[in-house]
């Protein structure tokens, strides 16, 4: 099994465990999410499952989006100055450097960042139980 269709699987066990039937518009948006490797807005979304079945409402969109960020399929991400954007609940810890010109978000891991965020909780006397970190740049350029 792939692992896109084990994502989308996982998106449907989840919904159907909540009592949530899978409608095809349904199963359409799911299918979408599960192959996207960006952090598409609701619109992206909504755009990519209506070439695929013209059926589909933007609300359609925004209610499967809420149900699966109600039950930590996915995580909703505010990126300052723009719509919400989602991905995948699964996976690695990672944090992002949005690009402030084109809007791309780009995934990162450090360990040096993860240790002093770490340093700094204990030196005031707390443990991180979550964190996100968002960074905005802008690409240099050459020369």
């Amino acid at each position: 099994m792939t692992k896109q269709a084990a994502k989308r699987l996982d998106y449907e066990k989840e919904l159907r465990r909540q009592g949530v039937r899978i409608t095809r518009q349904r199963s359409v948006i799911l299918g979408i999410l599960s192959e996207t490797e960006d952090h598409p807005d609701a619109l992206e979304i909504f755009r990519r499952a209506s070439s695929i079945d013209a059926s589909i409402s933007l609300s359609t969109v925004y209610r499967t989006m809420k149900l699966l960020g109600d039950i930590g399929a996915i995580h909703r991400h505010a990126f300052e100055g723009g719509p919400s954007r989602f991905e995948h609940a699964t996976g690695e810890h990672h944090d992002h450097l949005i690009d402030i010109e084109t809007g791309d978000v780009v995934e990162f891991k450090s360990d040096r960042i993860e240790q002093l965020q770490n340093e700094i909780a204990r030196s005031l006397g707390y443990d991180i139980v979550h964190h996100r970190l968002e960074l905005y740049g802008r690409k240099r350029r050459a020369g």
